[in-house]
């Protein structure tokens, strides 16, 4: 079964808001089995919602619709239903005494305004809207099934989990999709391709898509299959899982599990810190704090992590963590020897058993003939064996920040973990 997203919407294709519900729609209805064959936004007008009808019907079995439904004259999904259909609007006393309910426990009056929200075009499904006060709508024309939803997402999310999967569940039988993914970091997406290569060849046998998901110092691999033998998709994925490991198992951080949370890198290390008892000290030059940010965005962060240093001036490495003067004129502040002093001094001060130091030139000025805008220097400690490395990032502030955030922390865990590069 195939579906297709269209949001409805000035603000969307402005910019002035983030399309989350066509995101979260697709994750929900791949759980399931539906392939989102199609996403795309329209401006709120007659003609281009009537055309993205028509396309849609010729590309998907059902048509998943959001926004356009509010009561005021932008609002225009609901007239354009009843010319798509053939129809007119007529008051549904169900959803009148729904919104007039909603207004009552608020201890509103119901505008005429509000009324409008209980109309809906004539002989279609109503969805009722436990979360508001415009109901969904669900037509059938041509074996194409359109549901229009309200555009605020935990409206939309409340009338998909309440009938709309349901429903599809019901009506239709629905392959198995399985997804596992690989979370990989440390190797750059051409020269995995390249690592990978042989292996990924094999694949088809298996009837099993590979898709590349690149972000900021981090690969995610997605492997993926479609059937209606649920164990032998989970069977065959997990089958190549095991066979790429040895090529790429010292970039391996981690895996995404069909239908959870990808894990996050700080979640992990932070797991790892809490399995070994081991307390955590930074030391912060060019990142700013942000892996301090990172690691206390995790629940539960206290418990392995002491505190963070942010020594962005020379003078305060010199004061707060010893860095000698001398470090500074002879090798600078972005070097092996600045950072390997910044995080041993980091363990004491912080009375840590492990540690991170980065150093580096974020951009996009700073940089020089020797060392250019993205070098970085990154010590991690466990105990008293230090680890440094240097790399070269890039020319963009914020992914440099990134990616040194998240080359230090997987470098800490490779350390405890004793893997080598």
């Amino acid at each position: 079964m195939n579906a297709e997203l269209l949001t409805i919407g000035d603000e969307i294709l402005i910019g002035q808001i983030t399309n989350t519900n066509s995101v979260w729609m697709a994750q929900q209805l791949n759980l399931i089995g539906v392939s989102v064959v199609h996403m795309s936004s329209v401006s709120d007008n007659r003609e281009a919602i009537l055309k993205a009808f028509d396309s849609a019907s010729e590309r998907a079995d059902i048509v998943l619709i959001t926004g356009g439904l509010g009561p005021t004259k932008d609002d225009i999904t609901k007239t354009t239903f009843c010319d798509y259909f053939e129809t007119i609007l007529e008051l549904n006393s169900q959803v009148l005494n729904d919104v007039t309910a909603f207004f009552a426990k608020r201890n509103k009056v119901v505008s005429d305004l509000n009324v409008k929200q209980a109309e809906v075009p004539k002989g279609c499904k109503v969805i009722r809207n436990k979360n508001g006060t415009a109901p969904g709508m669900w037509m059938e024309k041509n074996a194409t099934i359109f549901v229009s939803m309200p555009g605020v997402p935990y409206e939309m999310q409340g009338i998909m989990n309440d009938f709309v999967i349901p429903e599809i569940k019901k009506r239709f039988r629905l392959p198995f999709i399985f997804h596992k993914t690989i979370l990989t970091q440390g190797i750059g997406e051409s020269d995995l391709a390249e690592l990978i290569s042989h292996w990924e060849d094999g694949l088809a046998i298996d009837q099993i898509k590979l898709a590349y998901l690149p972000s900021p110092g981090m690969v995610r691999l997605r492997l993926s299959s479609k059937g209606f033998d649920e164990n032998d998709l989970n069977s065959r994925i997990e089958n190549q899982v095991e066979k790429v490991k040895p090529l790429i198992e010292k970039y391996i951080y981690g895996y995404e599990e069909y239908g959870k949370e990808q894990p996050k890198i700080e979640e992990i290390l932070g797991q790892l810190l809490l399995q070994k008892g081991l307390k955590l000290g930074l030391a912060e030059s060019c990142t700013g704090g942000y892996i301090s940010h990172l690691i206390t965005s995790v629940a539960g962060s206290s418990s392995y992590y002491n505190g963070c240093i942010v020594p962005y001036h020379n003078e305060f490495k010199h004061s707060l963590l010893k860095v000698d003067n001398s470090i500074f004129e002879n090798h600078g502040a972005v070097s092996k020897e600045c950072v390997e002093l910044m995080v041993d001094e980091t363990l004491k001060t912080f009375n840590a058993q492990v540690a991170i130091a980065v150093s580096g030139i974020a951009g996009p000025g700073g940089g020089t003939e020797d060392k250019s805008v993205g070098t970085t220097w990154i010590a991690v400690a466990y105990h008293h064996e230090i680890i440094s490395k240097q790399f070269v990032f890039g020319h963009n502030r914020l992914r440099n920040i990134q990616m040194t955030a998240n080359t230090a922390m997987n470098m800490l865990r490779k350390l405890i973990l004793n893997i080598q590069d």
